[in-house]
């Protein structure tokens, strides 16, 4: 009988297990099969991430890799409201001066908060962004602050749950984000920024998702943005509570293919050097505006190139538009009297002209077309090289006359005006450069005197440098390569020639011509440097507008000149906007062409062309790479010249 009742418990333990088992492995079967997705995905939108891997995006280098643009990976620092308890003020005061931020708003964002979501569910503010852009340098600080945080409590005479909650607040409430993000620095600040241009947050999608990316907004920035950018890759891995990866749990880690180096042929010394004297010019003359260029005339290498106003590009925000416009490219005007190049130029080449022969200018007055057109001096008879010499509207309108308005619009257009010269910047613009009409008689007059003609600085200063080359017009030049991290050119680029404007004989006559507005008896003696021949043309534009056309009292002054003049190295146009003591470009421009060409000079060391031999390097010589002395340079004896003409 005692041994049935012990069968019997065995039994019944027996099927009472048994049922327990079937219950488990029932359960196990809905779990893994029946219920397998649905479950899966919960738990995937409770701990599983996909995260956009940003690409360093690439630098821009000068000529001689010397950074212009760079990146920096930066902290998004974060708070858990929830580990803080009623900390808030304390851990507010540790901080906030770290982040420079307010204590009162830092404190504010750290109180806990409960919700319900869509779903019903009740959730806390457990990942709250308290900045971005924050340097690794500023986080180190801010967990120190949080590590030497007392909250004025003794620990060691806690209980052990109360400090393993003043450890995790140290620890754990103050974070930062799974990935880092990019600041783009500029760190010479202002330098080339017009060159340069910035960069801004903009959306874009990446593997079926929304991303903020960093892109380009302007200037080379935002030219070469998809060299530059790189390729994004994606993560997709499993986070904690407090958004740190679990590194053992990543499903797809595909790695972004960082951007490309842009190393320009801007040289940041020469940059230097014009600006400064630029500057210097601005003090001088308080213009609206001022620009310079500087171009290596045989290819097309922009060395240097300006404008002010300008901004820093670190803080670009903190500018007006105005100040952000690169006026080399995007501003418009009548050339005034450097134009005087174009049509004189274009006559010797269709052998129209000679240099000695002689035109009538009227002795400043001249009726043509319904209008008197004047010169700023009573010239009579005038040679063709003593038109250029003087700068005699009249003289360059006689000339114009007799090339007739067809070719003297093909010479403008061979010349590049009214089209792009497509240098590597966004935001160029064409000009106005329209054919002439027979209803337009005077424009053929007008136009080789600078006038009824709209152009921009960069078309001018390509234009001046097509004579010096021999009469071959080259597109501006503003990228040399691009590079990998490891500094393995990619691509090469290479100087681009556009035409041939006119021949090679017209283009010597146009040398030495130019040579002489650079004398005692040109419009342009203060160009003249100690160790080199200047050929070079000034320009005084009245600026347009207003009842009568022209506003009265406000002028373009500039020039253009290269040397040495038989063996070009440099081409360098200064331009002011509304100088305000002075207009003549003889007499505004020219002493800032001065101060940028012997500084140049000197630390290209450009062999002079007068018969000293190497001009030697001083020890306050500008020396390559010398980003701190940008604007040192030899002072050369000034040339003490009297200007007979004006212009």
């Amino acid at each position: 009988m005692k041994k049935r009742r012990q069968y019997q418990r065995l039994v019944w333990v027996t099927c009472f297990v048994a049922m327990c088992f079937g219950g488990l492995g029932y359960r196990l079967l809905v779990l893994q099969v029946f219920r397998h997705e649905e479950l899966t995905v919960k738990a995937s939108g409770r701990t599983e991430r996909q995260f956009i891997l940003e690409p360093r995006r690439g630098d821009i280098l000068d000529a001689k890799g010397n950074p212009l643009a760079t990146s920096t990976f930066v902290k998004t620092v974060v708070a858990d409201p929830t580990l803080i308890g009623n900390h808030q003020a304390e851990v507010a005061r540790a901080i906030a001066p770290i982040l420079q931020l307010g204590e009162s708003e830092v404190a504010a964002r750290l109180i806990p908060r409960v919700r319900q979501n869509e779903k019903g569910q009740t959730v806390t503010n457990r990942y709250v962004v308290l900045k971005k852009k924050v340097l690794p340098e500023t986080w180190l600080k801010v967990q120190a602050a949080m590590t030497n945080l007392s909250f004025g409590v003794d620990e060691k005479k806690l209980p052990a749950l109360e400090r393993a909650f003043y450890r995790d607040l140290r620890k754990s409430a103050i974070f930062t984000a799974a990935l880092d993000d990019q600041l783009r620095v500029y760190p010479n600040g202002p330098l080339a920024a017009h060159v340069l241009g910035y960069v801004g947050m903009e959306d874009k999608e990446v593997a079926g998702h929304q991303v903020s990316e960093t892109g380009g907004k302007d200037g080379i920035e935002r030219q070469f943005d998809s060299k530059l950018a790189g390729v994004p890759g994606w993560r997709v891995t499993e986070t904690d509570h407090d958004g740190s990866e679990q590194v053992a749990w990543r499903k797809e880690d595909i790695e972004p293919r960082d951007g490309f180096n842009v190393v320009l042929t801007i040289d940041s010394v020469l940059q230097g050097i014009m600006e400064k004297a630029l500057a210097d010019g601005m003090q001088k003359q308080s213009p609206v505006s001022i620009s310079g260029i500087m171009v290596r005339p045989r290819t097309g290498e922009i060395l240097a190139m300006a404008t002010i106003p300008t901004f820093d590009p670190n803080h670009q925000g903190d500018f007006s538009a105005d100040a952000h416009r690169n006026r080399v490219i995007t501003d418009i005007a009548e050339p005034g009297s450097t134009f005087k190049i174009v049509v004189v130029s274009g006559a010797l080449s269709d052998g129209l002209v000679r240099l000695t022969d002689q035109f009538d200018c009227e002795h400043g007055h001249f009726y043509f077309g319904g209008r008197i057109l004047h010169d700023h001096e009573s010239h009579g008879i005038l040679s063709v090289e003593q038109i250029i010499t003087k700068s005699s509207n009249i003289g360059a309108a006689k000339v114009g006359i007799r090339m007739g308005k067809d070719r003297l619009y093909e010479h403008i257009r061979d010349y590049g005006f009214g089209a792009r010269t497509d240098i590597s910047l966004p935001g160029e613009v064409v000009g106005i450069a329209h054919p002439i009409s027979d209803r337009e008689k005077v424009k053929i007059a007008q136009i080789p005197m600078g006038q009824g003609i709209a152009v921009t600085r960069i078309q001018m200063v390509m234009a001046m440098c097509a004579i010096a080359n021999q009469g071959v017009l080259m597109q501006p030049m503003l990228v040399d390569r691009l590079e990998d991290r490891e500094h393995r050119v990619m691509v090469q680029y290479q100087p681009q020639r556009v035409r041939r404007v006119i021949s090679e004989s017209a283009a010597r006559m146009m040398v030495e011509a130019l040579k002489t507005v650079v004398s005692s008896e040109g419009t342009a003696p203060k160009a003249a440097l100690e160790h080199y021949t200047v050929a070079g043309k000034t320009g005084t534009a009245q600026k347009s507008g207003g009842a009568q056309g022209y506003l009265y009292g406000k002028y373009f002054s500039s020039f253009i000149g290269f040397f040495p003049a038989d063996n070009p190295e440099l081409c360098i146009s200064v331009t002011l906007d509304e100088p305000q003591h002075g207009h003549f470009g003889g007499q505004i421009a020219t002493p800032i062409f001065k101060d940028i060409a012997e500084q140049a000079a000197k630390y290209l060391a450009i062999k002079p062309d007068d018969g000293t031999g190497d001009l030697p390097m001083t020890e306050n010589s500008t020396q390559p790479g010398n980003s701190k002395d940008l604007t040192a340079g030899a002072k050369a004896a000034r040339v003490n010249q009297s200007q007979s003409a004006h212009d």
